[in-house]
């Protein structure tokens, strides 16, 4: 395994690659024999961020069959950094010339297969295997435990959505803060930060709002992937309201703890858990949802029975034979 992605705290790259390397070394370590930026011998060498450091590895012997893990496109880093333009255009050339090393790529969403083979990489070069978490980790607790969780973060008893992930423009961040303002007496929360400083995208827009809040909107900051759990939790619904993604852990991660989950409509979304999620084109509809499910319990129960089902379909069992056969597979075609 190669990544960088644990440097930066609060981003879902980090999370993929900690929750596979979590996986394969407590339940495969019988089989695979899992070294992280290590540069002996290996039979798959397997690159979750696109360091130069490791696209330079990609040239020396021994790296057996070189794997890609593509969390992000050019496209998608639109409204997420703030760079100068040929600087743009520099790294969103490099990142598909590292894709374009990779004997084989794995996307964790198929509807970005035909994104890169107009890049210039051949559809059987690429794989398509879903993200996952814990589920020792994310999990649903009763209505005892919320109240006394609401109590230790000092949130008030009262009907919550909850939004996750860096704070910045394609996130939708704004669309939130906006919901938040129409809806005073909702409470909302938004567990992330500005994982990459003032390079982000609206940074000095944003800054202003998470400093100084509405009343009822709250940004505790990057929170521990241990404590996430806890705000899943205290939440009656899950808020994303991104305007371009891949496949957010954030949604598996409301997905496994049983909140109800309200996304912006988006195809991308259709690929991989269409039918598990309220849908809405805009924040109107958004505000619309909001105010249904709050006054329709029998709404919201129906939508926590979707995130059940979407939870064990993307469980820890099922991906864990997935990667070892992909595994086994690539180890052999290096042979």
């Amino acid at each position: 395994m190669f990544s960088a992605a644990d440097k930066v705290a609060g981003q879902g790259v980090g999370s993929v690659y900690l929750e596979l390397v979590r996986l394969l070394q407590t339940r495969s370590a019988d089989t695979l024999n899992v070294q992280i930026n290590k540069y002996g011998r290996a039979d798959v060498s397997h690159y979750h961020t696109v360091n130069f450091s490791f696209y330079l590895s990609t040239f020396m012997p021994n790296r057996g069959r070189k794997i890609g893990f593509v969390h992000f496109l050019p496209e998608t880093l639109e409204g997420s950094l703030k760079l100068p333009k040929i600087a743009k255009a520099v790294f969103y050339r490099y990142v598909i010339a590292f894709y374009k090393r990779m004997d084989q790529l794995v996307v964790v969403n198929p509807a970005f297969i035909p994104k890169l083979e107009a890049y210039g990489i051949p559809k059987d070069h690429i794989t398509y295997i879903p993200n996952f978490v814990s589920t020792a980790l994310f999990h649903p607790v009763d209505a005892a435990k919320k109240k006394q969780l609401q109590q230790k973060y000092q949130y008030p008893d009262r009907f919550t959505v909850l939004g996750s992930g860096q704070v910045q423009v394609r996130k939708g961040v704004f669309d939130f803060i906006e919901l938040a303002k129409r809806n005073p007496d909702v409470q909302f929360i938004w567990t992330g930060g500005f994982s990459f400083g003032r390079i982000t995208d609206g940074y000095e827009q944003l800054k202003q709002v998470v400093d100084n809040p509405p009343a009822n909107l709250s940004f505790p900051g990057i929170v521990p992937r241990e404590h996430l759990v806890d705000y899943y939790n205290m939440a009656d619904l899950f808020l994303l309201p991104s305007y371009n993604e891949l496949f957010p852990m954030s949604v598996l991660e409301a997905f496994s703890s049983e909140t109800p989950v309200l996304l912006r409509d988006l195809d991308l979304y259709q690929a991989i858990i269409d039918g598990d999620y309220a849908a809405a084109k805009d924040v109107d509809e958004m505000n619309d949802w909001i105010q249904k499910l709050k006054q329709q319990p029998e709404e919201l129960a129906t939508l926590k029975a979707k995130s059940q089902r979407a939870a064990a379909y993307y469980s820890e069992d099922r991906l864990l034979k997935i990667w070892q056969d992909f595994y086994a597979e690539q180890a052999r075609l290096g042979r």
